[in-house]
């Protein structure tokens, strides 16, 4: 155990003995327990394996390479369309988590396997992603802005193409276009300040 996830298991009010199942599963599978980006996160020789969070309505163990799992229970969840690698496996008692401990332990080792084999996710490219209408126009219209766009990271890119076709209204897209194009032109990611 590392004290420095100790609040997180403590300060949980409405999850607290499902996240304490959850960590002893995770411990007992000699993983080394870690802190990253304020949740608890279990490690093989330095390599993230899960990740343990909560939401309001469920919490969870997060497989950063959960895609390359092979789902034998059929337990693993896409947190959404735009989620590439990550898997979850959902609970919202702690009597799911006790009786599927075995369950669990086996996909911590599988995904420990995947590591120690070098196993990696192929994401899909930028180019992959869909270009809302609203922005390429703007791109056919800008060559600053192409260009601009196209010196960003591949990181930032994908954000701003996930960011610009998830509305479903025209209007809706074309404004968040409009809004971010002075952030592109200043080579700046969607998020950065």
């Amino acid at each position: 155990m590392n004290s420095k996830a100790d609040f997180y298991f403590a300060d949980s009010q409405k999850w607290q003995r499902e996240l304490e199942q959850l960590r002893v599963i995770a411990l007992d599978c000699q993983l080394t327990e870690e802190l990253k980006w304020g949740s608890p996160c279990y490690t093989f020789q330095g390599n993230n394996i899960v990740l343990i969070h909560q939401f309001k309505e469920y919490c969870a163990f997060l497989f950063f390479k959960g895609v390359l799992l092979n789902d034998v229970a059929n337990i693993l969840v896409q947190q959404s369309k735009n989620v590439q690698s990550a898997r979850q496996i959902r609970f919202t008692n702690v009597e799911q988590i006790i009786e599927q401990q075995v369950i669990l332990k086996a996909y911590i080792y599988e995904a420990i396997e995947v590591e120690k084999a070098g196993l990696e996710v192929k994401f899909k490219t930028t180019e992959e992603f869909l270009v809302a209408e609203e922005f390429k126009i703007k791109l056919d219209e800008s060559a600053e802005l192409k260009t601009a766009f196209e010196a960003l990271t591949p990181g930032r890119q994908k954000a701003y193409l996930l960011h610009f076709s998830a509305p479903k209204q025209s209007k809706t897209r074309e404004s968040r276009v409009e809004k971010c194009i002075p952030q592109i032109l200043k080579g700046k990611g969607l998020n950065d300040l």
